[in-house]
């Protein structure tokens, strides 16, 4: 019975440490600003910025195109990936 007493207490240990790394990890990653979120975005699609919002995990960049469009585009803050909304 000690035994798996002292089992279980390692167990829950070990596995309290790993979560904990884990989250330390997530804390480290580097997000992109909001200022290279745009840089992106106009890589892709020409025109000027009129709008940038921040959701959980994307920046929203509303771009006025030349030809008088205006194009949302989602910018993963992790990634940087760009994809039209």
């Amino acid at each position: 019975m000690r035994l798996q007493l002292t089992l279980l207490a390692l167990i829950l240990a070990f596995a309290s440490s790993v979560a904990d790394a884990n989250s330390r990890n997530d804390k480290n990653v580097k997000t992109i600003t909001k200022k290279e979120a745009v840089s992106l975005a106009l890589d892709k699609y020409a025109g000027r910025t009129l709008k940038i919002s921040e959701e959980n995990q994307f920046f929203v960049v509303r771009i006025l195109q030349p030809d008088g469009r205006i194009v949302d585009l989602k910018v993963n803050k992790k990634t940087g990936e760009v994809n039209k909304d």
